[in-house]
């Protein structure tokens, strides 16, 4: 590829993620006296903001990827042969914030939640090619059934850590620009690469509302689609065998609300009750702040996806060793500040 040809490439990537970017924004201008009628978050005892917030910024954030995302798939013709399966996917993710909007106006029982998410979670895998496997040593079946487990637990994840401003943010932007990266080393399929990037610009146009003290909340028809497109994503890497640079890239928030709901489950406490025990939830009560917590684990995320990209860069066991116990080493610092808090 020549200079020109690459300097256009990168101009036409940069359209896509500013398009989606501006879409998201002036799609909540437009939403905000909507949301802020009839989606309102108060404050209750496990809330983080102290003053009434419109939720549902969300609704933006998915539209504007999915919308930008359609809109480069139909104007590049060699990208037509995804197009139903982006429309499968998409109709999942819209599903998904469905039933985000419905819990965010009116709370939902744990059960049909995750009903609804494990049937949503089904079709995604089922849209996996069928050949393809993660870890071939394992039977088809089993690896398929793990998946879907995984996905469940990966999109409720994502909504429990979206508990304090820019938390998301500083998890999307990180994650997604390191997917969009590594599509370079042909680690990641164009499509998803789009994706990736569309959702990079839509998440970087929700975040001015966002920013502490927020003026709009994401909400579960936010974060469950997210959480949905983002596994989504990191299993097209893993599939690709970069199983370990899909796991680098989400680690913080794998490791802070795994261990949290295994020590809760352990100590005979609810696991499906609301609760203000995460790590980052800790860290505001012992001294942080709200910008000092996300700002952190903004850095942390960047430091995973660089390690992310050196597995894909420079493949070879002793890098892999090293970039996953430098990972670990990370996060668990990361954990340890937050427990201890700021005055240590």
């Amino acid at each position: 590829m020549s200079d020109s040809d690459a300097l256009s490439t990168l101009l036409e990537l940069g359209c896509i993620a500013v398009a989606a970017a501006i879409l998201c924004a002036g799609l909540i201008v437009l939403l905000r006296p909507l949301l802020r009628r009839y989606a309102l978050a108060r404050p209750n005892a496990r809330s983080s903001h102290t003053i009434p917030t419109p939720q549902g910024g969300g609704i933006a954030v998915v539209l504007a990827t999915l919308f930008v995302t359609a809109a480069v798939f139909f104007l590049h013709t060699g990208l037509s042969r995804v197009l139903v399966t982006f429309g499968l996917l998409s109709a999942a993710t819209i599903g998904l914030a469905v039933v985000g909007v419905l819990d965010d106006i009116n709370p939902l029982g744990t059960l049909p939640r995750l009903a609804f998410q494990t049937i949503v979670v089904v079709v995604l895998v089922a849209l996996l090619p069928a050949n393809a496997q993660v870890l071939p040593i394992l039977p088809w079946w089993l690896e398929r059934a793990a998946l879907v487990f995984a996905g469940v637990w990966f999109v409720n994840l994502v909504n429990f850590m979206d508990g304090i401003d820019w938390m998301t943010v500083a998890e999307v932007i990180p994650v997604t620009a390191g997917l969009v990266l590594l599509a370079f080393f042909d680690a990641l399929p164009v499509a998803a690469m789009l994706l990736a990037l569309a959702l990079l610009g839509a998440i970087i146009g929700f975040a001015p509302f966002n920013r502490p003290i927020a003026k709009l909340f994401l909400g579960d028809v936010g974060s469950l689609p997210i959480g949905l497109l983002l596994y989504w994503l990191l299993l097209q890497l893993a599939m690709r065998g970069h199983l370990l640079a899909a796991l680098l890239l989400p680690l913080y928030y794998v490791a802070d609300t795994t261990i949290v709901l295994l020590r809760r489950a352990i100590n005979g406490e609810a696991i499906t009750q609301a609760h203000r025990s995460h790590f980052y939830q800790l860290a505001i009560g012992r001294g942080f702040s709200v910008l000092q917590v996300v700002s952190r684990v903004f850095v942390a995320n960047l430091a995973l996806a660089a390690l992310a990209i050196l597995t894909v860069a420079r493949p070879s066991l002793i890098i892999d060793i090293v970039a996953l116990a430098l990972g670990g080493a990370l996060v668990t610092w990361l954990l340890a500040i937050f427990t201890w808090g700021a005055e240590r």
